[in-house]
């Protein structure tokens, strides 16, 4: 019986596939040889490939340029970047390399905007989405961006007063472009039917016709629809999809000036080896539908916006930790200890549940077996037991001497850092691991550098007021 780790994972998938392969019984990430930056740095320590995020957006422009063109759609897309997904420099610019545009959830996103204007990322004809439930420090930093000559920003109202804040603040003569937010309907197994965000589907028409019809100052542009589902292929997204297009087509008809649907974020990313999803299948489906319903009810289709975070960003991140220690509990119940936290480091692991693609960096040719894998902090969540495949974690094998086993979660570029909050104070004072960011130099060549040091205790220490 073949029992390496190797021979398991070629047994279970497909291997090697994108992103990911095996040379010398080493784990490479995208052709990264993640043994020498472990060599480089010591772990634990987190991985930026910044490569991964243009592929991404390519990757999506080209689906839905694709779709537009077989479906004869007249309508044209745009990529917006979800900015709450990773506000660091070096992604936004990162981004903004590949022509996108910029989708914002608070008032201090709008600071961000203005500082890449500065730096000449963006220029005042890039689309800036404001999405969000509303505070006044936030539509008054919104009015000021547009009075400031942002020819594309478009607040995406979230409620029915939030336009009072606008009609007081803002003072361009140009007409200022709107979208509205639908609150979408979400699945019966969800904690809620209705979507706290958005305004009900059925007060659209009349809150239109009220409010913005005819106003001197303000156009409507854009109709907004997102579930936090994400985007599925099942009867219910499919059905909650419809009925926005339709209510599209029905403001369309009243509301001349409307062009636009977004549909959100919502695409799925990697978190298995064992991962299957039809991206052009969806794209397409979106383009067709559309355009069959618009045609249906004899007006012309809008322009598609997306607003995509995690599928930006999310495979273009990695976690490397050194297990330290193993213990063996009871008599079938082995755990390996990392160097580091799950609550600190991937929160998402402990607050959601959520599964990331977990792979060993070395030992490929050793013998597997079951583990749970453990953090350092006191608290009793704080491990990992599952993969999103199998209920279960199989890794090399411990040996009493030589290299440890080093093991990686990928695909975590995605709100890992937003929720855990970057440095500040942690759950058992564990520290924020090292930063290191993989990227192109001026020369189109691969280089490596620390974007972070590992945080240390005299900065906590600070904080706490010692």
């Amino acid at each position: 019986m073949n029992n390496t780790y190797t021979d398991l994972v070629k047994q279970t998938f497909e291997f090697p596939q994108e992103g990911f392969d095996v040379k010398d019984n080493y784990l490479e990430f995208n052709g990264l040889d993640i043994k020498a930056l472990i060599d480089k740095y010591g772990t634990p320590f987190k991985l930026t490939y910044l490569p991964k995020i243009g592929m991404q957006i390519n990757k999506a422009k080209k689906m839905f340029h694709d779709a537009i063109k077989k479906n004869r759609y007249d309508g044209k897309y745009y990529y917006c970047y979800c900015t709450k997904s990773s506000h660091f420099s070096f992604i936004m610019e990162e981004t903004l390399k590949h022509g996108v545009h910029i989708e914002t959830s608070f008032a201090y996103d709008i600071d961000i905007v203005n500082k890449l204007y500065e730096k000449k990322k963006i220029s005042k004809e890039t689309f800036v989405l404001c999405n969000g439930f509303k505070t006044k420090a936030y539509t008054r930093a919104i009015a000021r961006l547009i009075n400031s000559g942002f020819k594309n920003v478009i607040p995406v109202l979230d409620n029915k007063e939030e336009l009072e804040d606008y009609k007081r603040n803002i003072r361009i003569k140009d007409k200022v472009k709107l979208g509205i937010r639908v609150a979408a309907e979400e699945e019966p197994s969800f904690d809620f039917y209705t979507s706290r965000l958005g305004v009900p589907p059925r007060d659209i028409l009349e809150y239109y016709v009220d409010k913005i019809k005819g106003n001197e100052k303000f156009e409507l542009k854009m109709l907004h629809f997102f579930m936090n589902k994400g985007i599925k292929d099942d009867i219910f997204y499919w059905s909650q999809f419809n009925r926005v297009i339709n209510l599209y087509c029905q403001l369309k008809k009243i509301c001349p000036e409307l062009d636009s649907i977004n549909i959100g974020g919502g695409f799925p990313i990697k978190h298995s080896l064992g991962f299957d999803y039809d991206y052009n299948y969806i794209v397409n489906e979106i383009v067709a539908n559309i355009k069959s319903t618009c045609k249906k009810n004899k007006v012309p289709v809008p322009d598609i916006y997306t607003e995509f975070g995690s599928f930006t960003v999310g495979e273009s991140g990695a976690v490397i930790y050194s297990v330290v220690g193993e213990k063996m509990q009871n008599d079938r119940e082995s755990w390996y200890m990392i160097d580091s936290s799950f609550i600190t480091t991937l929160p998402d692991t402990w607050g959601i549940g959520e599964k990331f693609l977990m792979l060993p960096i070395n030992k490929w040719d050793q013998e597997y077996q079951e583990v749970h894998l453990g953090g350092l902090t006191c608290d009793g969540y704080d491990f990992y037991t599952s993969e999103e495949h199998i209920n279960a974690v199989f890794l090399p094998k411990q040996q009493p001497s030589g290299e440890p086993l080093y093991i990686g979660f990928f695909h975590t570029g995605a709100y890992q850092d937003q929720l855990s909050g970057y440095g500040g104070i942690k759950h058992c004072l564990i520290p924020s691991p090292k930063h290191v960011i993989v990227g192109y130099d001026k020369n189109g060549q691969l280089k490596d550098w620390l974007y972070a040091k590992e945080q240390t205790s005299q900065s906590m220490l600070k904080i706490l007021g010692y």
